[in-house]
């Protein structure tokens, strides 16, 4: 073997390596119980033995030994909301009450360039704490939130999608834009970030009961003029939120008709939660190679129902699974796909830690249209790497003591993990979070907010607007 065909400044990972390279789900992992992860120019060079591989590195190659922790790619969420922070885990109201009482006042703080780009560090701060290196992220209507989020993205070399909110009616005035401005704003966000290092836009049209038919029109011109582009939005996520829509929509077959009239239902079009579908909707979802977006921890916080991934599979839809921040109520994929296995068990389905897995990673990839870019340790892909141990906590490292097997240990991940099973998290080839060197991101000091100390205090009646 000759030396490995790659730049000066190289790194290269050992550990446990785990990538689910085969696309299918159910399909075994290629696993390296020592294995060596070869990173230069912020892609992976190498993936394998690493007897093979140490004899032949470059002079001059750090070598980083997370010995005995398991390495595999970095976690990919197609789901959350960069605005909502700070009302994550808000008390008691469904889905329409949740965004008028707490999500849409708010949004409406974000035109403020400090509020946004405070909020954009603590939400990669914990992204990258959580393992989670790719996201699909909704900023607001405001242009300067999405500055914010993709300015923090491009000082962390991140591969992230995002986009301005678009929503003309059913809102606050001031997270209101017009069919022009929404159209306008989008095209010079456009312009200014799509494709500048790891950065891609997404055509974002909050959802169908905040566009008027002319704003949709305008996002329909969008997305033509821009076919390579994603398109992120909400679907039948709620009954009261699906019967608005038939109410403003008379015309509509069903929800995703609205969708589809205006050119929005295609590949790389990503469709928030997913749970009350019509087979036709199914049927058109599958048939357009659009993703639908299964979020578990929302979806059980806020009442709005079990996703049935058996059927949706069954259209051929793609399917990702998202943290949907913040009315779902962890950063964290492991624990994501916990309260995912609880959703299907309910049902009578099952996930298995392989698929799992390969859902936070190839899968979300797939689901997210970069497939071809992140979510495996093979030569080519971005080096995105998350590295776990699945003895983080004194439970944790008991329960390992009866597990014998490599599906064992990742459903011990799966089920009792969370952000303190990540030792580190990679972007590019850098390492972004240390475990052992983080100290937490800053609160954001809120001088004004009610104390719980307060007698008689009610979230629901006393919560600032």
């Amino acid at each position: 073997m000759t030396t490995l065909p790659v730049p000066a400044a190289v790194t290269a990972i050992r550990g446990r390596l785990v990538s689910f390279e085969p696309v299918a789900e159910g399909d075994q992992p290629r696993f390296v119980e020592d294995g060596l992860l070869v990173m230069a120019g912020g892609v992976v060079t190498a993936m394998g033995e690493a007897f093979d591989l140490l004899a032949h590195l470059p002079d001059g190659t750090r070598v980083v030994d997370h010995r005995p922790h398991l390495v595999m790619p970095g976690f990919v969420d197609p789901h959350l909301h960069m605005p909502q922070t700070q009302v994550i885990g808000s008390y008691g109201a469904e889905l329409m009450e949740w965004l008028a009482r707490y999500t849409f006042p708010e949004e409406s703080r974000y035109g403020d360039p400090e509020i946004a780009g405070e909020a954009a560090v603590f939400l990669v701060d914990e992204l990258l704490r959580s393992g989670t290196t790719t996201a699909a992220v909704y900023c607001t209507s405001h242009p300067v939130s999405v500055d914010a989020f993709f300015a923090e993205a491009a000082r962390r070399d991140l591969r992230m999608v995002a986009g301005k909110v678009m929503m003309d009616r059913n809102a606050p005035p001031a997270l209101l834009d017009t069919a022009q401005s929404g159209y306008d704003q989008s095209i010079a966000l456009i312009e200014r970030w799509h494709g500048q290092g790891r950065l891609e836009y997404a055509i974002t049209p909050r959802f169908a009961p905040t566009s008027s038919p002319e704003q949709l029109e305008a996002t329909g011109a969008l997305a033509r003029q821009h076919p390579s582009l994603h398109i992120q939005t909400h679907l039948s996520e709620n009954h009261a939120e699906i019967a608005f829509v038939a109410e403003l929509f008379p015309w509509s077959r069903d929800y995703l008709d609205v969708y589809e009239r205006h050119g929005l239902v295609r590949e790389k079009a990503l469709f928030g939660h997913c749970i009350h579908l019509t087979e036709r909707e199914r049927a058109v979802l599958g048939e357009r190679g659009a993703s639908a977006i299964f979020c578990p921890t929302s979806n059980l916080f806020l009442g709005s129902g079990l996703f049935d991934r058996r059927g949706v599979a069954a259209s051929g839809a793609r399917i990702g699974l998202a943290t949907d921040i913040g009315g779902g109520t962890s950063y964290s994929m492991l624990r994501t796909g916990a309260e995912a296995y609880k959703v299907l068990a309910l049902q009578g389905q099952t996930l298995p830690a392989f698929d799992a897995f390969h859902m936070m990673t190839a899968g979300n990839a797939g689901a997210m249209g970069l497939g071809e870019r992140i979510g495996r340790l093979a030569p080519g892909f971005e080096a995105d790497v998350v590295v776990l141990d699945a003895q983080a906590t004194p439970a944790m490292r008991r329960r390992m003591g009866r597990c014998e097997t490599l599906a064992e240990e990742l459903f011990v991940l799966l089920t009792m993990g969370d952000d303190r099973s990540v030792v580190a998290t990679y972007a590019a080839g850098v390492k972004r979070h240390d475990r052992q060197n983080f100290d937490g991101p800053a609160l954001p000091e809120r001088p004004d907010a009610p104390s719980l100390a307060q007698p008689g205090f009610d979230p629901l009646k006393d919560t600032a607007q």
